[in-house]
């Protein structure tokens, strides 16, 4: 789920509050709002498609959640770990070179940082994923459907 990129962002949320550059608060800069805009609404969309399909699997059967949510799992999962990526990306950017030392204000941004690939490998692979997502649409999708 979106825990620790979102716990990346409440520390981008108080750096940028706190760092001043140039005479001004970082938070004062377009450029890191937008950063921040972004990083918030990506965590907010895997967040609404978490929830979604764990309301669907409580109100399915068994044999529904295999054959209509297993791909979008797949492909959810696919997206965390990408949206993780992307974050602890801009968190890096936005912390400088704080977000590369083990100690001190940075070290939550560093320990994520360093721990990031554990989701995109561990429980399937992001090509894998990607890959079940995608054939199991496949399989269900309409063979007379045309354009």
């Amino acid at each position: 789920g979106p825990g620790a990129p979102r716990l990346c962002v409440e520390e981008c949320f108080k750096w940028v509050q706190q760092r001043e550059v140039f005479g001004k608060k970082l938070a004062a800069q377009p450029v890191i709002r937008a950063k921040l805009a972004s990083m918030v609404s990506q965590i907010e969309g895997v967040q609404n498609w978490l929830e979604n399909v764990t309301y669907q699997m409580n109100n399915m059967t068994y044999a529904e959640q295999s054959r209509y949510l297993a791909g979008p799992i797949a492909l959810l999962k696919l997206l965390s770990t990408r949206v993780a990526l992307s974050i602890m990306d801009d968190a890096c950017q936005i912390w400088g070179g704080r977000a590369i030392t083990r100690t001190g204000m940075g070290q939550i941004i560093e320990r994520q940082q360093r721990a990031i690939k554990y989701g995109a490998i561990l429980g399937g692979s992001e090509e894998i994923m990607a890959d079940l997502g995608i054939r199991q649409a496949l399989k269900y999708f309409p063979a007379t459907a045309k354009l």
